[in-house]
């Protein structure tokens, strides 16, 4: 699998957070997110997802553009990337390979499961907080079934 999806995935976060001014801004906020990409790529991305311009800057357009099907499932970016799922009483660490870990928790979030509190993300480790011991270790068996 390319990074392709993960970035328009992250892109379209960016944006849904609010209008970005440029496209150094964008790439920026993309490196802090873990992803390196160059003008020339960002540019080929803005018109894949045809984001709009406006005076405040970039903006995913009214209606979206149906890209969201497109993106891989949970499952698929969890058999991919998660290394290892480690449950610590009513919190979970999953590693993943490196820079993926936060497209993976931003999929763990969309699911909207009871047993997940909120996630945070680093490069390689998410740290999920479930609402009890007993959440945390369905939530595990739940993503362990997915690396099988």
């Amino acid at each position: 699998m390319t990074a392709k999806p993960l970035r328009h995935k992250a892109i379209l976060e960016v944006l849904g957070h609010q209008p970005v001014a440029s496209q150094e801004n964008l790439q920026r906020a993309l490196a802090r997110r873990g992803f390196k990409v160059g003008q020339a790529t960002l540019s080929r991305d803005i018109h894949e997802l045809g984001l709009a311009k406006t005076g405040n800057g970039y903006t995913v357009p009214q209606g979206g553009n149906g890209f969201d099907a497109a993106l891989p499932s949970v499952s698929r970016l969890v058999r991919e990337f998660v290394l290892e799922v480690r449950p610590a009483q009513n919190l979970l660490v999953i590693r993943t390979t490196v820079g993926s870990a936060q497209p993976v928790a931003a999929a763990l979030d969309g699911e909207d499961w009871p047993e997940v509190v909120g996630t945070i993300a680093g490069d390689d480790t998410i740290l999920i907080v479930s609402p009890d011991n007993k959440a945390a270790q369905k939530l595990a068996g739940r993503i362990e079934g997915m690396l099988a």
